[in-house]
């Protein structure tokens, strides 16, 4: 059930004390895809993980920004400290809690979320009254093919991706991103834009000597905000990184569901 889309009489009907709450941002992603791309994803990815699980789970409304301030020399892009961003997700948390639904998992779709998503889950199980697990869907699918294991099937039983992973990396407005777009959200890509991004992005993420980033913002490294070819990208990608997620989230969601609760 969704909330966004359901009266309060629906949501006190609902029979589960689990939850998804997805989260985002509101940052550049090149010149060819949206400011909402990471908030799309974790939005599809949650609604597709809800539909492919078993079982009835509540989800939230998505929080749409978050720790991005690395993208701040591109209009548009949105950010909060780590600790706003920690202190809404864990309120938003408590407020779920409080109507029963104290199992949550937390559906990220930025990278600048993850550490602080991490460190507030555990927060939130060890000294609220919820149990919280972060899943961020690029971390959970697995680019590799050498690495599958059984929870890696797609919603139709076929693991084969629709393209060369060894042609594919995560990026940043980069292939990955621009493919899953494409498959949800495809007259967000301004495909007139796609050489230029292409053009203008960096190879790689950072700069990097000695196993550390010199750089602290995405603009020291990226003429346009681009990280990796755009081009390569497409809807058929997007659908297959979308239904392969789905399974993981709906993997975990039966794994936060039956799990017994010994972090009180």
């Amino acid at each position: 059930m969704h909330l966004s889309e359901s009266s309060w009489p629906d949501a006190a009907g609902v029979e589960t004390d689990l939850a998804i709450l997805p989260v985002g941002s509101t940052e550049q992603h090149g010149p060819h895809a949206p400011l909402s791309t990471d908030a799309l994803a974790a939005e599809a990815i949650a609604a597709a993980g809800a539909d492919a699980y078993g079982g009835e789970v509540v989800v939230a409304p998505t929080v749409p920004v978050g720790v991005a301030e690395e993208h701040r020399h591109f209009a548009g892009t949105l950010w909060v400290s780590e600790d706003t961003f920690r202190a809404y997700v864990r309120e938003t948390v408590g407020s779920l809690a409080a109507h029963g639904w104290d199992r949550v998992v937390v559906v990220n779709g930025h990278g600048g979320n993850v550490a602080p998503l991490r460190e507030v889950c555990a927060r939130i199980t060890r000294h609220d009254a919820s149990y919280a697990v972060p899943f961020t869907w690029f971390d959970a699918v697995s680019l590799n093919p050498e690495s599958k294991d059984g929870d890696d099937a797609d919603s139709d039983g076929s693991t084969a991706p629709p393209v060369d992973l060894d042609e594919i990396a995560m990026g940043h407005g980069g292939p990955v991103e621009t493919a899953l777009v494409r498959a949800v959200a495809p007259d967000l890509i301004r495909e007139d834009r796609l050489d230029e991004a292409a053009e203008g992005a960096a190879d790689g993420w950072g700069e990097w000597v000695s196993g550390t980033n010199l750089a602290y913002d995405s603009a020291a490294f990226s003429e346009n905000g681009a990280v990796g070819d755009p081009r390569a990208g497409t809807a058929e990608l997007g659908a297959w990184l979308e239904a392969r997620a789905a399974e993981k989230l709906a993997t975990l969601l039966d794994a936060v569901a039956t799990r017994e609760r010994t972090d009180d």
